[in-house]
Formats: C-alpha cells, sequence, structure tokens
C-alpha cells in the first residue's frame, strides 16, 4: 500500500522543526503499519482555515491520479479547522478508494470527520475571540495591541509599551509638514529615499506607506498614535474561506475604542488637522469627477498584458502610470529605479501580438520544441509501464494470498483477524483492477504544420479581442502563451525596448493533430495534449519585439 504524509503548521510564530516532528511520527505509524511511504506534502506557516494551500492542493492533484492508497497526518485539523473542508476531503478521497488516517485516532471515518471537524472549527472561533478580548483589554489599559508603529520603540519586558524614537519622530513630523504643504506622497517617498533615510523595518519609502488608506486608519497621515490616541477597532478581519487571506471591513465609528496616550504624542494638533483638511479637500477633488478619478478608474481596470510587463532594469511591474501609458511602477512610488521610460498600452500590445504570431513558432524552436515534447512523452509513457508492471506484481502476489486465506477457511481455520485480512485483500485487489484495466494512452502526434495552424490560431483569438462576448476568454488564453516581457529604455528619446519569455508548451493549447476548424480549447484543460506535458520544465524562449 503506498501511503503519503500530509503535514503543516500555521504561522511564523511555531517552530519550523514542527513539520520535521509531525513527518517522523507519520513515517512510524506507515512503518508499523507495513506500508510504503512515496511522498510527503508539506505547508509550512500556512492556516488551516481555508484550503488554499499549495502542497494540500496538489495532494488533491495527485489523489485523482491515483499516485497513493492511503494519507496519513498527525492529526485531523492538520488537514484543515473548518469543518466543510475536511468533510470535502473525505468524501474526495473516499470516491477514489484511498484511506486517511490520523496517527492519534488510526483510520478516520465518518463520525471522526463529524465530531473532531466540528471541535476545530470551534477551536478558530474560540482563538478569534480571545484574541480579540486581550487586545481590547490591551487597548483599554493605553497599551499598543497591534505592531510597532514606525516613530517608536519597544520597551524590554514591558509587552505592549512603547517609547518615542526621537529620529524616527523627526520624520514623522518632517512627512506631515511636507504634506500639508502641499507635497505629494510619491514625493516625499522619492525625496526620503534620495536622501537615504529607511523608511519603516528599513525598507525603502513607497508612497502608499504614506498615503495609506484613511477610512480603515493606515499609512503614517492616518495613524491617530501620533496624535496621542489609540483607535482601536477600526476595522473587522475576515478570512476569505475561498483564498484564506484576510479581509478587512471598516466599522462604524461608534465601535471604535478610543483612549488618550499623551506620552506618545509626535505631533500638535495643529498640524494633524492640517493634514486632515488637505486629505479632506483631495477626496472632494476625486469624488467631483463623476463618480472618481480617471486615473484610478484606469488602474481598476484589467487590459491585455495586466501583470506580465516588467522593468528590465530593476525587476519591478510596469503598471498604468498615465492615461493609456505603461511606466515603472518602482520608479514612479520610490524614485529609485532610472528607468523613467513609458509606452502607450495600444503600442506595445500591437507589438506583442505580432511577436506571438510572426515570432514564437519559429522553425528552429518548433524543431526544439518537438524534440523536447517526444522526450517527455517517452519518458512519460515509460513510468506509465514501470506501474503498470508492479501493480500486476502486486495484483498476482494479493490473489496468492487471497487464494491461501480461502483454503485455510475452507479447512476450518477461520478466525476474526484472518477475515479482516481477507477484506482487506480483496478491496485492493478490486482497486488494482480498476486501475490496470484503464484504457492505456493514445498515442500523442504532432501536427506537420504545427506553426502554421498555431498563427491561424492566434490570429482568431486576436480577431475576438474585438468581440465583447467573448474578449476576457480570448484574453486569458492569449496572456498564457506569455511567461513575461522585460522592458528597458532604448535611449534618450527612443523608446522602450521590449523582449517577450514565452512558454512553447503552451501552444499545445491552441493546436489539436488535426488542425481542424473548432472551437478554442481552454489551456490546460484534463484531456487536451497540454496535460501530457504540464510541468515538463521548458526553458521559456525569448526573442524581441
Amino acid at each position: 500500500m503506498r501511503a503519503v504524509i500530509y503535514a503543516r503548521y500555521s504561522s511564523d510564530n511555531q517552530r519550523e522543526a514542527s513539520i520535521e516532528d509531525q513527518l517522523e511520527i507519520c513515517r512510524r505509524y506507515i512503518h508499523r503499519q507495513g506500508w510504503t511511504l512515496v511522498r510527503n506534502y508539506e505547508d509550512r506557516a500556512l492556516s488551516g482555515a481555508s484550503d488554499n494551500r499549495p502542497a494540500y492542493q496538489q495532494m488533491l492533484a495527485d489523489a485523482e491520479g491515483g499516485q497513493f492508497d492511503i494519507v496519513v497526518s498527525e492529526a485531523l485539523d492538520r488537514l484543515g479547522r473548518r469543518l466543510s473542508d475536511v468533510a470535502r476531503l473525505y468524501d474526495h478521497l473516499e470516491f477514489r478508494g484511498i484511506s486517511l488516517h490520523a496517527v492519534n485516532i488510526g483510520q478516520v471515518t465518518t463520525m471522526h470527520v463529524g465530531l473532531l471537524g466540528t471541535m476545530a472549527q470551534l477551536y478558530l472561533s474560540d482563538l478569534k475571540e480571545k484574541t480579540r478580548r486581550g487586545q481590547l483589554g490591551r487597548a483599554l489599559a493605553g497599551k499598543i495591541p497591534g505592531g510597532k508603529a514606525y516613530g517608536y520603540r519597544l520597551v524590554d519586558g514591558q509587552p505592549g509599551e512603547r517609547q518615542v524614537d526621537e529620529a524616527e519622530a523627526l520624520v514623522v513630523r518632517r512627512i506631515f509638514r511636507d504634506f500639508a504643504a502641499g507635497m505629494s506622497p510619491q514625493a516625499i517617498a522619492k525625496t526620503l529615499n534620495a536622501e537615504g533615510i529607511p523608511g519603516p523595518n528599513r525598507r525603502e519609502w513607497r508612497d502608499t506607506t504614506i498615503r495609506g488608506q484613511v477610512d480603515r486608519g493606515t499609512g503614517i497621515l492616518n495613524n491617530s498614535i501620533y496624535g496621542g490616541r489609540i483607535e482601536w477597532n477600526r476595522c473587522s478581519y475576515v478570512k476569505d474561506p475561498k483564498s484564506g487571506k484576510r479581509v478587512a471591513r471598516p466599522n462604524s465609528k461608534e465601535l471604535w475604542e478610543v483612549v488618550d496616550v499623551p506620552e506618545l504624542r509626535i505631533l500638535d494638533d495643529d498640524l494633524w488637522e492640517a493634514v486632515k483638511l488637505r486629505q479632506r479637500e483631495l477626496s472632494f477633488e476625486i469624488r467631483r469627477d463623476e463618480g472618481g478619478n480617471a486615473l484610478n478608474r484606469v488602474h481598476r481596470r484589467k487590459f491585455l498584458l495586466s501583470g506580465l510587463l516588467k522593468c528590465g532594469c530593476c525587476g519591478g511591474g510596469f503598471t498604468i502610470v498615465a492615461q493609456d501609458r505603461y511606466g515603472c511602477a518602482t520608479h514612479r512610488s520610490k524614485g529609485t529605479c532610472s528607468n523613467n521610460t513609458t509606452v502607450s498600452r495600444q503600442e506595445i500590445e500591437a507589438r506583442v501580438l505580432a511577436g506571438l504570431k510572426e515570432k514564437l513558432m519559429a522553425p528552429e524552436l518548433v524543431r526544439e520544441f518537438i524534440r523536447a515534447f517526444q522526450e517527455e512523452v517517452n519518458r512519460t509513457n515509460a513510468e506509465r509501464e514501470q506501474q503498470f508492471m508492479a501493480d500486476r506484481q502486486q495484483l498476482d502476489s494479493i490473489k496468492r494470498k487471497i487464494a491461501g486465506i480461502v483454503n485455510a477457511i475452507e479447512e476450518g481455520d477461520y478466525s476474526r483477524a484472518l477475515g479482516d485480512r481477507l477484506a482487506d485483500l480483496e478491496k485492493q485487489q478490486e482497486l488494482l483492477e480498476a486501475r490496470l484495466s484503464e484504457a492505456p494512452p493514445s498515442a500523442v502526434r504532432l501536427h506537420p504544420r504545427l506553426a502554421e495552424v498555431y498563427a491561424e490560431k492566434v490570429q482568431q483569438l486576436e480577431q475576438a479581442l474585438n468581440d465583447p462576448n467573448i474578449r476576457a476568454e480570448a484574453a486569458e488564453v492569449l496572456r498564457s502563451l506569455i511567461d513575461r516581457i522585460e522592458l528597458r529604455p532604448k535611449g534618450e528619446g527612443q523608446g522602450v525596448a521590449a523582449t517577450l519569455h514565452g512558454d512553447l508548451a503552451k501552444i499545445l493549447g491552441l493546436c489539436d493533430d488535426s488542425g481542424r476548424k473548432q472551437k478554442l480549447p481552454k489551456v490546460g484543460a484534463s484531456g487536451s495534449q497540454l496535460s501530457v506535458v504540464a510541468g515538463v520544465g521548458f526553458e521559456p524562449t525569448t526573442f524581441r519585439l
């Protein structure tokens, strides 16, 4: 029986050795059962409040592929803290004939899922309330319930106590004075970085670090502690069950807990109010623009190349910095990158589309791709053949054992343990026969007109971008062909040089093996040719646009 281990610990505050401890306990359990350990799945510093964990998701995918027969974990709450997630995992594994074991209880049953899953979820709820109660007590006592804000230092041996850091306090006052005088957060951040003044946690300054969000009280300009007040419970935090990330939701002012801490005051009331006045004026100007600032609306829209453009000088992202123009986000927000060139969205999109059609499928690239693809197919088929032979040998062994037990029972040598062993062997036999009965993979063919078919498909996708009904789907397929696009300045006034890094394997999501016209397949869809080479690890092909 092929067994795998799943191990997890929740946060950076726990010991890294926690994973190793769990693995050792599970390995000993597997050894006692006489099973074979084939793989470990480890999620480090990830909460069990969501199933959106890389190793956990990989385990689910491997379960679908029949790569193991048993999952072992130290305890059920390592697999998940929410009842719905644990129940879904149990059903997922049971459907595929995979048993679930926890070292502390043995084989997991429906009863365990219901009882222990409920207890794990109640633990999360109880922990949340205890944490909130502790933070409230600290806030009412005039202590900081959160992390250390810029401008303060910790007091040794006194949790929650802070002292003003005079050097950093001078920077805080300067930021408030400059903003009140009309400087933008971007200009302030660039100036501080140019002078070599370190920001919070010794990092570079960003405009968002200074600006923050007014309604949530984040950012230097909105931290009430500088005015001598602790404002606690401005936001409630809930976890998105899909992503597992915390989402902040501003509370009404009636729910805030406000405590005066004059000993921590850095600013006088006049300077604090001057900043608040300018923030209100800027907010009014944005609201006047019929539903919001036009540039902000541009930021929220998703364009064809959003997230794919990178600065070739600093590695940061290229984002919309003006109406329909991309520029280096690091240069704009920090001023620490020298790449000040910009490019229009329409120009770079046209260059990318032309490059995908004309350069990604150059003859020498096609030859290399076909060679590597066939090599990967041969390797995969060899692994499947080895697995087939191993399953056949294991099935023959199980049949011999079943025959021996049946003979013993017929001769009157029956016991409960013997009956249980027979049932277990029959279940293994059923699983192996089902796996061996699966049809072998069909031969993979690459169309001799692969390059031409690919160019035709890209042309279809380019046309589909003009159809509002399918524009989003066509854009996602095109984006999947691109790993990243690096942009560098050519020279003074000469625009940008663009280099596209594309993944050759993704072309199989566009080309079938017949060349017939058909609906464009989804890249990576189950059953497509692309699934055969998933994870093959082709080096991205690179060309200039």
